[in-house]
């Protein structure tokens, strides 16, 4: 735990952590603007609705919209509000249909207390009777809304111990923000499995759910943990443990990335920055973790490395397809037995991990609540646990034994790249460091750091072929169905290229190991099917080809990835995607990126919002 003292719960039952949008603001200037502001750069966690309640004369006015925050914005077109102290949210529904009044913030019956939440409220149907036995009169279909009115039932001359007292019932994962005409003078915020960031300044003062809402007016943060509460005035933060009362003392976390990291940089989208940031964000990942003919890991003892007896990678989603590759190399590079788990299935099926194995857990917001669950069933069965993860500060980074910061920057678009490919990288520097210790190839670990040197170049060269991209995006946008297929490393890739094509296009895509085409898989192909093909693992490629052959037999269309002097492949492809040769242990850094434009070009061509897929959002587990 590398020094820390911090409480771990194991959540029971749900785990859905959804990162919606959460910012406050007091201090001299107008709190609509700064709060609006602060709003857009968080859209990108929740955009089904939004709102704002800002305090005017003394109390809370609620204004709050189904939609985006332009919405938002068009409905408080000429109300004039001049108050210094808000707070507003964004939404991604779970619990009740997006609507205007479902939205956030949510006041209490007398429209005193109003909160916005970021999170799961496991015991909200319960408490949701009690307060109705009680007389309350609840007017949405939210977990949230509970709070505001537990709050005003508890309230007894103190915000600070009325929030106390209803934090106390609450079951789950919660960010809160909580503010009231009662004590017009400050904000409260409560911490528990969601994140929550108060930023610091002179004579004002901020709260967000991400770092990025902040940067315009300050990089000095407080970073909470779990069970924390932070009472928020002009002059000062105190921060509190919520179940007892007592002060806790915090350090101040400096940002250090700059504001303009988080925009759009003259990109179209976000997700098209991120993907041309790569060879940046590898180059950065690899900075100081290259020496002559190794690596250097010094997060890692030793001894942890020499006297593994396995190794487990857990992960979700696009992390999770980061670890099958990483899976591969450990096993090739360090011979260590390695398990690749879904972070939603290991804690469920009473994985046999414990003293002696190191666990490694991958997300790029480090707050994925069902890889934070795991790792804390890893730790209690005493496994050492490991974390590569994209964010300083988060739940997973504090409560790992030793972490790996892949140092991508902000990933703002929905749908991950720049953090994928830093995640490989990372595994490849863990699996090099492994057999380093353990007692590896020498030959094979300098060739690969050689290579590793190499890849930031390299992943440039892919993305000056984008023209050559787009046009076959062009050509396959209309497509009903398209597969990908692989063998070996090609068939981890082939995962992540299909994910991303179907979450931001909205196509349906498939990926299937290239020798499974027989069982079953060959059904679905028929003319005119694009299929894409890895080919880039030399100790595969022939029956690569044959399994080609077999889609081309079906009059199936062969988009094949294959090393730029590979002119064998012009024999099976009916298109071809080309990428620098290099080490194929490293290929999945390079092959991924077109696939990834590939999605990209395709959902613009289908004129879909690339950044915010449909029923997608940052960071989320729903179980």
């Amino acid at each position: 735990m590398r020094g820390r003292n911090t409480a771990f719960i194991i959540l029971p039952g749900r785990t859905d952590v959804v990162m919606c949008g959460i910012v406050g603001y007091i201090g001299p200037r107008k709190a609509l603007r700064v709060v609006i502001d602060n709003l857009k750069k968080l859209e990108y966690r929740g955009y089904d609705s939004a709102g704002v309640a800002v305090v005017e004369n003394g109390r809370p006015v609620i204004v709050k919209k189904k939609g985006k925050i332009a919405d938002l914005e068009s409905s408080l077109d000429g109300q004039v509000m001049d108050g210094q102290l808000g707070i507003g949210h964004t939404r991604w529904a779970t619990h009740g249909v997006p609507s205007d009044r479902n939205a956030h913030p949510h006041p209490d019956c007398t429209g005193e207390v109003v909160v916005v939440h970021n999170g799961i409220i496991e015991n909200y149907a319960e408490l949701r009777r009690e307060l109705r036995e009680a007389g309350h009169k609840l007017a949405s279909e939210t977990d949230t809304e509970v709070i505001p009115h537990l709050i005003e039932a508890n309230y007894n001359g103190s915000l600070e111990e009325a929030v106390r007292a209803a934090v106390s019932r609450l079951e789950g994962a919660y960010a809160l923000v909580v503010i009231s005409s009662r004590e017009p003078d400050k904000i409260i915020c409560v911490r528990k499995d969601s994140p929550l960031v108060i930023g610091l300044g002179e004579g004002e003062n901020f709260v967000a759910s991400d770092i990025p809402a902040l940067l315009r007016y300050t990089r000095d943060t407080y970073i909470l943990d779990d069970h924390e509460m932070a009472v928020i005035t002009r002059e000062g933060v105190q921060v509190k443990d919520v179940r007892t009362g007592e002060a806790r003392p915090k350090e101040v976390f400096t940002v250090t990335w700059d504001a303009g990291q988080a925009e759009k940089g003259g990109y179209a989208h976000f997700m098209l920055k991120e993907i041309h940031e790569q060879p940046t964000a590898v180059r950065e990942t690899l900075r100081g973790r290259l020496k002559e003919g190794g690596v250097s890991l010094p997060e890692i003892p030793e001894e942890v490395i020499r006297d593994a007896r396995r190794v487990f990678m857990v992960a979700c989603g696009t992390a999770y397809h980061a670890c099958l590759v990483g899976k591969y190399l450990m096993e090739r590079i360090a011979r260590v037995p390695v398990e690749a788990d879904l972070a939603s299935e290991f804690r469920y099926r009473d994985p046999l991990i414990g003293p002696g194995d190191v666990m490694v857990l991958v997300s790029q917001s480090g707050e994925t609540a069902d890889t934070l669950a795991a790792l804390r069933e890893g730790r209690n069965r005493g496994a050492h646990v490991v974390a590569i993860t994209n964010v300083r500060g988060s739940s997973i980074d504090r409560e790992a034994d030793a972490v790996i910061h892949t140092l991508a920057g902000p990933e703002i678009a929905v749908a991950s790249t720049k953090a994928y490919t830093t995640q490989l990288v990372a595994l490849t520097l863990l699996a090099l460091r492994f057999a380093e210790v353990r007692g590896g190839d020498r030959e094979q670990i300098a060739a690969l750091v050689e290579g590793l040197k190499n890849l930031p170049e390299l992943v440039q060269e892919v993305l000056d072929t984008e023209d050559e991209i787009k046009e076959l995006a062009r050509k396959y946008s209309s497509s009903d169905d398209v597969f990908f297929i692989g063998r070996g490393l090609d068939y981890a890739v082939a995962m992540e290229g299909q994910l991303k094509l179907k979450e931001i296009s909205y196509i349906h895509a498939e990926a299937y190991a290239a020798g499974e085409l027989k069982h079953g898989t060959l059904a679905l192909i028929e003319a005119g099917v694009p299929v894409v093909a890895l080919v880039t693992q030399p100790d595969l490629y022939e029956k690569m080809v044959s399994n080609i052959t077999e889609v081309r037999a079906r009059q199936g269309r062969i988009i094949s990835v294959v090393y730029d002097d590979d002119e064998k492949a012009r024999e099976f492809s009916d298109e071809m995607i080309r990428i620098p040769r290099t080490d194929p242990l490293l290929a999945p850094v390079l092959a991924v990126v077109p696939l990834q434009l590939l999605a990209y070009y395709v959902a613009v061509e289908r004129g879909c919002e690339v950044d915010k897929p449909r029923n997608l959002a940052k960071s989320v587990t729903v179980e």
